[in-house]
């Protein structure tokens, strides 16, 4: 590491970014936000559609379209009685897409992954249903 002092600081703006950026990586961890994400790639749909395609309850993919549309990653627009949804930024399906070629790459690592796994939490780290 050439040039760089062992005691690097980071400022507060950088800080927040990367705690922005780490609530963007969390929000896109959960899997039935991410199963409606991938649903979306394919194209706009309806809730009934999402229903269908990720085998998640109506309550719960009303829910996670609703935590997606406030944080922008996708829009909606009325259809007659429906309300179709779609991804909102190419930016998203790109780094979905990125998301793909790095498993490509990686996938096996991170699926062995003693550290990643949710159903085993450290040891000395009881989990409850508040840890998430």
């Amino acid at each position: 590491m050439g040039g760089m002092s062992s005691t690097t600081s980071t400022s507060p703006a950088t800080s927040r970014s990367t705690a922005v950026k780490a609530q963007l990586f969390r929000g896109l961890a959960d899997p039935s936000r991410l199963s409606v994400l991938e649903e979306l790639r394919a194209g706009p749909a309806t809730v009934s559609d999402l229903v269908a395609a990720t085998g998640l309850s109506q309550p719960s993919v009303s829910m996670h379209l609703a935590c997606l549309w406030e944080c922008g990653l996708v829009e909606r627009e009325r259809q007659g009685r429906f309300v179709e949804y779609r991804i909102a930024d190419e930016r998203v399906n790109a780094l979905l897409e990125a998301g793909d070629g790095l498993l490509l790459e990686v996938g096996q690592l991170v699926y062995i992954c003693t550290r990643y796994r949710e159903a085993d939490p450290p040891v000395g780290h009881a989990r409850t249903k508040h840890s998430r």
